[in-house]
């Protein structure tokens, strides 16, 4: 069986294919490399007004790529309606180098000091591989998601990549495409520069988000 290492699991990314464990406790990954694919369009993101004045209000201390190992474990966690976790120990262990090899990214939601919320992925070129997100407050991930976004834009970002279609996902405006169709948005933006923004600094990640919305 072919190991799979951080830099085999980099050119599976490339070609559009990703990893995943069958349960929390089983050791063996087996690639996806499904027929739909869920993609969350930068420039037509859902920014609802209550998750707006949620994101602006403070509530949650937001930041990116100060506790990655902690947000990995975090999501795989056992949840109502998810009592099985594909997140095992490989899968922590590949993605903990990649994130030291600044492949692999996290945002945190705090409160009080706390990790609230938050999510993780992998960026290649121009592309953003959201893996999986976490909530352990109402609103976190989904602010989260909203600092992501702003982020992805900001960098140059072309690709958030979701992987498997939700609910959650459809009501920000992800929409679902076929593998051919996938496979060209990913070769137009795996090889462009883009970078992954750890501070935003004094901006507004709403505003960002719904400059990009208004001009596209």
């Amino acid at each position: 069986m072919l190991e799979i290492t951080p830099d085999l699991l980099l050119q599976a990314y490339r070609i559009g294919v990703f990893p995943m464990g069958e349960r929390r406790d089983d050791p063996k990954l087996h690639w996806l490399d499904p027929r739909l694919r869920a993609v969350l369009p930068l420039d037509r993101f859902h920014l609802p007004h209550r998750l707006a004045r949620t994101v602006r209000s403070g509530r949650f201390a937001v930041t990116a790529n100060t506790a990655f190992a902690d947000v990995v474990r975090a999501c795989a966690e056992p949840r109502p309606g998810h009592p099985e976790s594909w997140i095992n120990e490989p899968i922590i262990e590949l993605y903990s180098e990649l994130h030291r090899r600044g492949h692999a990214h996290s945002v945190e939601c705090r409160l009080d000091g706390r990790l609230a919320g938050g999510l993780y992925g992998v960026s290649v070129g121009a592309a953003f591989f959201g893996e999986s997100m976490f909530s352990r407050e109402r609103d976190a991930s989904k602010v989260a998601l909203v600092h992501l976004v702003a982020r992805l834009i900001q960098g140059g970002f072309r690709l958030l990549d979701c992987q498997f279609m939700t609910d959650h996902l459809r009501a920000f405006g992800a929409v679902e495409v076929p593998r051919d169709a996938f496979r060209a948005l990913l070769a137009d933006a795996i090889d462009r520069p883009a970078t992954f923004q750890r501070e935003l600094g004094a901006a507004d990640p709403c505003a960002i988000v719904q400059a990009s919305t208004r001009t596209s």
